[in-house]
């Protein structure tokens, strides 16, 4: 085989690894590093406002950096504002993930918690914010307040649970819950592209070498036979790494509604898998975003955290005092009205923090996160293609012409490559 034919045979294996190369690494960028990997230059952040809108798209650049951070890791706040609204928003709202979870249950397990150390809640509380006041109490009288404590805890328990699941859509924003889940774990925003789309983004790397190989046929033709000029092979070379990504991502989102093309079911790629795909994205959603540890979690610490307290405090109030019971006045003339006031407010106190406590625990994190998973799954899955489509789309849809330029830049690379070769 002489040169000349060797190099013509060449060019479609050296587009079709070139596409394979092209995709994988454009897949890469995508998700890796999580972090931004490179060195900062205290000059660049404030010149990054002049320049061109999609140049300051880039990861880094904004933050005064010359190096690389994953598209979807360096974008976990809106990634996680997409996963609202595209996806968590249309299933439903606080209230409907709140019964989902279980009231009941997580009345009953904050109870078996706290029934195995009320007594020492209370000797704590006391023993730290009033520790004269709490040891002049005769024993019988403290042991009277702990008992009762006790008595009334599964009513009190309760009745915090229903106050906080009446008022679940005041006190829980959804959105900004999960904007600050993803954003403190950049990872989740990978996995949830990972898991749901791991057979469309092998499907992209895999399409990179068929389709490339394709092209170079007639590139080889052309540039080989046709015409000689040396210009051609890179020139070809920007087209196929572009054309290669463009067809890839338009394969696996379009059409979004089945049509029948030469007796042949012709859908995007990934919604002919909307079933499996809402089930793996349920399966993210449930483990590690919306749980019972993040609510009670977003309930105590999140926006409208002084209105949760506030709603606890005043139910743990009014518990003492019933506690109290018969032995309130005493309780009053003992240690005076403004003190037992005192007490009351920490015990109240004391409560609010150790009512979502139990919610940390992992192994009723599981047990509790099937419903949500199931609710989450069957919900996506009807819905319609066109609304399940735009979950990963609307995410990537800024940032695509990135991966269209990587192509290009490495498809002319490539070009280059192939001529310093075989001339």
């Amino acid at each position: 085989m002489d040169a000349e034919t060797f190099s013509l045979i060449s060019v479609p294996v050296f587009t079709g690894v070139i596409g394979y190369v092209t995709n994988w690494t454009g897949i890469l960028m995508l998700f890796f590093p999580i972090s931004f990997k490179g060195f900062r230059l205290p000059g660049l952040a404030p010149l990054a406002h002049l320049l061109p809108r999609r140049v300051q798209q880039i990861p880094g650049i904004m933050q005064g950096g010359v190096g690389w951070q994953g598209i979807i890791p360096s974008r976990a706040a809106k990634m996680g504002s997409i996963a609202v609204d595209k996806g968590v928003a249309k299933i439903g709202g606080p209230s409907d993930f709140y019964q989902q979870l279980g009231p009941v249950e997580i009345a009953e397990h904050i109870l078996s918690t706290a029934r195995q150390d009320i007594h020492a809640i209370v000797d704590r509380t006391m023993s730290r914010e009033h520790p004269r006041l709490w040891e002049e109490l005769t024993p019988r009288m403290r042991q009277a307040v702990r008992e009762r404590v006790e008595a009334q805890l599964p009513e009190v328990v309760r009745q915090v649970t229903d106050e906080i699941g009446d008022n679940i859509d005041s006190l829980l924003d959804v959105k900004l819950m999960v904007i600050r889940r993803i954003s403190e774990r950049p990872e989740l925003s990978n996995r949830i592209f990972l898991e749901v789309g791991r057979r469309e983004l092998r499907f992209i790397i895999n399409f990179g070498f068929f389709f490339g190989f394709l092209l170079g046929i007639p590139t080889a033709f052309l540039t080989e036979v046709v015409w000689h000029e040396w210009w051609l092979l890179p020139l070809f070379g920007i087209v196929i790494g572009y054309v290669t990504n463009l067809v890839a991502i338009w394969m696996i989102f379009e059409p979004t509604e089945p049509h029948r093309v030469l007796g042949f079911r012709w859908q995007g790629l990934f919604l002919k898998r909307q079933k499996q795909a809402a089930a793996k994205y349920a399966e993210v959603i449930s483990e590690d975003i919306i749980t019972v540890a993040n609510i009670g979690d977003e309930l105590v610490n999140g926006p409208s955290a002084d209105r949760t307290r506030m709603l606890i405090e005043s139910t743990m109030r009014s518990t003492v005092d019933r506690a109290a019971g018969r032995v309130s006045p005493a309780l009053r003339i003992a240690v005076g009205s403004s003190e037992y006031d005192a007490i009351r407010e920490s015990v109240a106190s004391e409560a609010v923090d150790y009512t979502m406590e139990p919610l940390r625990d992992e192994a009723f994190n599981r047990r509790q996160r099937r419903s949500i998973r199931e609710m989450i799954s069957t919900k996506m899955a009807e819905m319609p293609p066109s609304e399940f489509s735009e979950m990963l789309r609307t995410a990537m849809r800024e940032d695509e012409w990135l991966l269209y330029l990587h192509g290009a830049v490495l498809g002319f690379i490539a070009g280059l490559i192939h001529l310093a070769i075989f001339g």
